[in-house]
């Protein structure tokens, strides 16, 4: 069975420097009637599950550390078995939210077998320090958590960001994936990488 991508977005907020927004997330399941693997946890544990219904989690994979995006990541974790992973560098950023650590990493390079098709964790800082897209190539997608959104880079000017290391993450790391490839976002609507090339 050919491995899909599912989709909800769910409502909560961030917080960050002492100041709290109110956000939507876009939460991404990929496999197939059997198993499948959750990208980001952000709001609602219910309305993932609801997204997974009775297939087996792989795992959780997190784009990154803050708190709209792993708030409920480790209570997905324990109702369904999975190991919630994240890059390492998040560690500072993951522990403004949870005491305990995450179950395991990503790492660049990494890749993740799920429903007959693979992840490649491609790893993007900038955002936040260990931040990560999770490219798959059979399916012509990369889910960029907060890396790049529709309309160009995702946010910096806050703790733990850099601007510039963010522009080199996409420019080296994500222009050299096919202009075509589908950005799944971890806020808004899709893209294509070659659509913001003039963003970025």
């Amino acid at each position: 069975m050919t491995a899909r991508i599912d989709h909800t977005v769910t409502s909560g907020t961030f917080s960050l420097d002492g100041q709290t927004y109110d956000v939507d997330n876009n939460v991404w399941v990929v496999g197939d009637d059997e198993e499948c693997v959750v990208v980001d946890a952000p709001h609602d544990v219910e309305a993932i599950l609801g997204l997974v219904g009775k297939r087996r989690v792989v795992a959780v994979l997190c784009t990154h550390g803050h708190d709209d995006h792993v708030r409920f990541a480790p209570d997905l974790g324990h109702v369904t078995g999975a190991p919630v992973l994240l890059n390492p560098a998040e560690s500072e950023v993951w522990h403004l939210t949870h005491d305990q650590d995450p179950d395991g990493s990503l790492t660049d390079g990494q890749r993740i077998d799920v429903a007959g098709t693979t992840l490649e964790v491609v790893a993007t800082p900038g955002h936040s320090p260990g931040g990560v897209c999770l490219y798959a190539p059979d399916l012509g997608v990369v889910f960029t958590g907060d890396t790049l959104f529709n309309g160009g880079p995702g946010a910096t000017g806050r703790s733990f960001s850099d601007r510039d290391l963010l522009v080199r993450s996409i420019r080296e790391r994500l222009f050299v994936l096919p202009d075509d490839t589908v950005v799944k976002t971890g806020h808004g609507d899709d893209t294509t990488l070659g659509a913001e090339r003039a963003n970025v």
